[in-house]
């Protein structure tokens, strides 16, 4: 009988190496060609940086001080087509809450064009800055520079990042400061970390779930001071009245989903997996919170075992990004640090199944939003069911570790 043939045992490191040389060239190629055009709208007849239009007009309104128009569309449309007359007509569904304008003001203060560029600069550095302090957190990878950069080049999540102008990098550098603060045991300060994703408040649903399942005080604590110390400083500003407007979007934004995802088969969660899937919402809707459910138990599981912290806060930024009742494309940049950190496990693990396993499911996962756009027809999205296999493989792991057929090295 043939011995039967691993379908990872073709990802050989030179291989990867290749795939993701061939993939950044690629990428930044089409990203150069699209925005080499004069003016402000690209190839497409997109306004280039996208959504970097709506965080322009709240800094816009910050500096006028119009707490007011926070939540209003059509008053923004108003102030983005004075301030970027070729962003005549372009609407947004206000969500982010009133501090986020704040941020934005100092760019406010300059033409469009110069803080576009100024913020993807910046949202770049901070990516790169992300995934070199994680890199050297890994140390099965120290001795793979060159392919680690190659692979943060040629990630799709950074690459669709700067096309829309978004503000991910952010939350990625939120999720780093909290898994250093967790590896340093300092679990206060990663409750702070955590509670800077009150800016983009699905992105912390995941970790909020594990933390108070888990009775750990500390962090949930951190995350609550850090939220309400950044709501405060905006009803400082503003009043009382735009935090009240907020909170009031966020309890209808159900009524208007379609204005928030216009482009659904770029999103990538499990409510949008099955609302893709399934044409009936209250079936679609029980079908999330059931496998949502699922999820979250395993996580919880994974993070109450013995496993290395790599593991377990990989598997917190999987649920992380399967159960966010929202996640665009975009937003998957906070899945750096599970890449990294789970490449770095197999390495310490080569030859286990289990590995190869997680080998594979990292490649297809690093990979399929590329296909995303595919789920227009299929209306099914590739991305999510793998990642919800390489959380599985994690909770295997934590199993064998549980009944001691896997070595694991201190948990921390």
């Amino acid at each position: 009988m043939a011995n039967r043939v691993n379908p990872a045992d073709w990802l050989t490191a030179k291989r990867m190496r290749a795939h993701a040389i061939i993939l950044a060239l690629s990428l930044w190629s089409v990203y150069v060609w699209n925005m080499a055009t004069p003016g402000l709208l690209d190839r497409n007849r997109n306004l280039k940086g996208t959504d970097f239009l709506h965080f322009y007009t709240l800094g816009s309104l910050a500096l006028a001080h119009r707490g007011g128009d926070l939540y209003k569309m059509q008053a923004q449309s108003e102030v983005a087509a004075q301030r970027v007359p070729a962003a005549a007509g372009i609407r947004y569904l206000p969500l982010y809450p009133p501090q986020v304008s704040l941020l934005f003001a100092p760019f406010a203060l300059l033409s469009y064009p110069s803080a576009l560029v100024l913020w993807l600069t910046l949202s770049s550095t901070l990516y790169g800055l992300c995934c070199c302090i994680l890199w050297r957190a890994c140390p099965n990878l120290l001795d793979h520079k060159f392919t680690v950069l190659i692979a943060a080049l040629a990630f799709p999540a950074f690459w669709h990042l700067i096309l829309w102008g978004q503000t991910s990098a952010l939350a990625l550098a939120c999720f780093t400061l909290a898994f250093l603060a967790l590896r340093a045991r300092n679990e206060f300060l990663a409750g702070l970390a955590f509670g800077c994703l009150i800016f983009k408040p699905q992105l912390g649903l995941a970790a909020a779930i594990i933390f108070v399942v888990t009775v750990n005080w500390k962090v949930v604590g951190g995350a609550i001071l850090s939220a309400a110390v950044q709501l405060t400083a905006a009803s400082l500003y503003y009043g009382p009245a735009p935090l009240r407007a907020w909170m009031h979007t966020l309890f209808n934004v159900r009524s208007q989903l379609p204005l928030l995802e216009p482009r659904i088969y770029q999103t990538h969660s499990l409510r949008t997996f099955w609302t893709m899937l399934v044409p009936w919402p209250l079936a679609s809707f029980a079908l999330y919170l059931i496998t949502a459910g699922a999820v979250a138990a395993l996580t919880v599981i994974c993070w109450r075992s013995p496993l290395h912290l790599s593991l377990r806060y990989s598997a917190l930024l999987l649920a992380t990004v399967l159960l966010a009742p929202h996640l665009t494309v975009y937003d998957l940049v906070i899945l750096a640090p599970a890449f990294l950190l789970l490449a770095d496990w197999t390495l310490t693990h080569a030859g286990d199944p289990a590995t190869r396993h997680l080998e594979l499911l990292l490649y297809l996962a690093f990979l399929f939003p590329l296909l995303g756009p595919l789920a227009r027809w299929t209306l099914f999205q590739l991305s999510v069911p793998v990642m919800a296999a390489l959380l599985y493989e994690i909770w295997s792991v934590a199993g064998n570790v549980g009944r001691k057929t896997i070595p694991v090295p201190n948990s921390v």
